[in-house]
């Protein structure tokens, strides 16, 4: 109902002003700023709350109270945290490369924010539905290891470029086994859109990809894991080896925005899972869509944060060894098996 009322004012306006004379592809780029403010807006009240979950989850696990005086069972703290952070002196170091470090946190937060246009959070709650959705993401998320170098390089400090490389090394280790698990998602619906890979699915657990493709769906939450940098695989930000790893040397709200893109990653690649694995909006259609994809993606984050609070944090080789000779076969083997069943069911 939402979407048919958007979809409505959309076509009122663009009548109203082709009849004045505005060029369409001026009210076209009109539409994507709003757009995209609205993503923004989203993402921010997302990682919001994602902060204040996060607190509980290891409060609860470690036994130990959580924020609990600022508001009701302290929902205001990450609020107070975001004013501080806002009024922060922001320092910027000496000998630093000053272009490259200011641009640095920019380059890792839009990439977040530009993934989320292909994400179907209902049947019709999708922004742009692209043809070739799922490449889009993975194309627009590798951008953020460039940043991630670019931070650590020019900070013109041993600590946050050994965070930097290591960050380099790890994304582009597990990027390969992340690929490979959701090919075989592509492969049974047949599709590269997002909202095509829900709907090929249908509308009952039984019918989500999570259960023809379990070791697919395993591996893509433990090389999620560490695409986010989340324990046990968050070697880069390592604060008993590297201080605070690649970002060391930022404060203030350059800082804030290095921590607001891990939070928007983690629940990207919860909405990702969400749509490729659990049936996504499905049963449900307009708002209740929403809310069931909601709930869903919520599930993953909260699976991603136990993660975090449970294990303990693996070594370098460890980690390189577990991506390059665990994760790697095994998904060409669930690939393999995919391929296998399709042709033996023709």
């Amino acid at each position: 109902m939402i979407a048919n009322l958007v979809g409505r004012i959309y076509a009122f306006l663009l009548g109203l002003l082709i009849r004045w004379g505005l060029p369409r592809p001026v009210f076209d780029f009109g539409a994507m700023i709003v757009a995209g403010f609205v993503v923004a807006i989203f993402i921010a009240l997302v990682v919001l709350y994602l902060i204040w979950m996060e607190r509980k989850v290891s409060a609860h696990i470690q036994q130990r109270f959580g924020p609990m005086w600022t508001g009701w069972h302290g929902w205001l703290q990450t609020i107070a945290d975001a004013v501080k952070l806002l009024m922060k002196e922001d320092l910027t170091p000496t000998n630093v490369d000053k272009a490259v470090f200011l641009t640095a946190p920019f380059v890792v937060f839009v990439p977040s924010i530009m993934a989320y246009l292909v994400i179907p959070f209902s049947a019709t709650w999708i922004v742009r539905d692209l043809n070739i959705g799922i490449l889009y993401i993975f194309a627009i998320t590798t951008l953020v290891v460039i940043a991630i170098l670019m931070g650590g390089w020019s900070s013109n400090n041993k600590y946050s470029l050994l965070g930097g490389m290591r960050t380099a090394a790890q994304i582009i280790s597990y990027e390969v086994p992340l690929v490979l698990s959701i090919l075989g998602v592509v492969m049974l619906s047949g599709t590269l859109s997002m909202n095509g890979i829900v709907q090929a699915q249908g509308k009952w657990p039984w019918q989500w990809y999570w259960l023809p493709q379990i070791l697919g769906f395993l591996i893509y939450v433990t090389a999620a894991t560490a695409e986010v940098n989340r324990t046990p695989f968050d070697l880069p930000e390592g604060e008993s080896e590297l201080v605070a790893g690649f970002n060391t040397e930022y404060s203030g709200m350059k800082f804030a925005m290095f921590f607001l893109a891990e939070f928007a990653n983690m629940f990207l690649v919860a909405a990702i899972a969400t749509t490729l694995f659990l049936g996504g909006w499905q049963p449900f259609t307009g708002l209740l869509g929403f809310i069931c994809f909601m709930i869903k993606s919520m599930a993953v984050v909260w699976l991603l944060m136990v993660f975090r609070w449970t294990y303990p944090r693996l070594r370098v080789d460890q980690l390189m060894d577990f991506g390059w000779k665990i994760l790697v076969p095994l998904s060409f083997v669930n690939l393999f098996a995919t391929s296998l069943i399709m042709v033996l069911r023709k």
